[in-house]
């Protein structure tokens, strides 16, 4: 069976969970990098396989498929090996779906909104109202995984840990969050980057990358 073929920047989180679900099921996949910055993902190429064009899609032979978490999803779908990463109890899993839709809509958004300033990706610079949002939000997932707990309450690893670590190693490169003061949510940090094989490829090397990336922009 030929690998899947992952698209997208180190840099970019939602890439880096999809790479991560590779590695958790041991999937087989090929990174093919495609650089936003400068117009990669415009070329007639990538946009036969995401007329979207954003950053990450997949082709797993020929079907094609955009949006991290959904890509996720799918793979963990069709390649599972105990069913543990995406649970099939129905509650279970609804919790799973609510923690991916979470980091995508208020958890990496609120971290968004104080970083792309910065990085000026938005002419919108954050204010007390900003930084308090992250606040908030850091003591929900704090809260979450409380008592040794993985992100979605289970006591295993799922994919609504892989797509949170991307965002919070994101938060962690930049150094511009009091991460430290969320104990709880710092000891799931360090037990997942433990589990993930190959986390250094996988998330570590690009959430450095976009941490350089933010730092050369706050010091210019």
């Amino acid at each position: 069976m030929a690998p899947i073929e992952v698209y997208g920047m180190q840099l970019s989180a939602p890439v880096r969970c999809v790479q991560m679900t590779c590695e958790v099921l041991g999937v087989e996949y090929e990174f093919k990098k495609v650089d936003i910055m400068v117009g990669e993902n415009m070329t007639p190429e990538y946009l036969k396989i995401n007329p979207q064009h954003n950053i990450p899609a997949i082709k797993d032979g020929d079907f094609c498929l955009n949006e991290s978490r959904a890509i996720a999803g799918y793979i963990a779908t069709k390649y599972k090996k105990d069913g543990s990463l995406y649970p099939e109890d129905a509650e279970t899993r609804a919790v799973v779906d609510q923690r991916l839709y979470f980091d995508m809509g208020v958890f990496y958004k609120a971290a968004g909104d104080v970083m792309y300033h910065t990085m000026g990706f938005s002419a919108n610079a954050p204010g007390e109202k900003e930084h308090n949002r992250v606040k908030e939000v850091l003591g929900w997932c704090n809260g979450w995984v409380a008592g040794g707990k993985f992100m979605a309450g289970t006591d295993t690893i799922t994919l609504a840990d892989l797509a949170m670590i991307a965002t919070y190693t994101t938060m962690e490169a930049t150094g511009a969050f009091e991460l430290e003061k969320y104990s709880d949510l710092s000891a799931w940090a360090a037990k997942v980057k433990a589990l993930v094989p190959n986390y250094e490829k996988a998330n570590g090397e690009g959430a450095t990358q976009f941490g350089g990336f933010y730092k050369s922009k706050a010091s210019a």
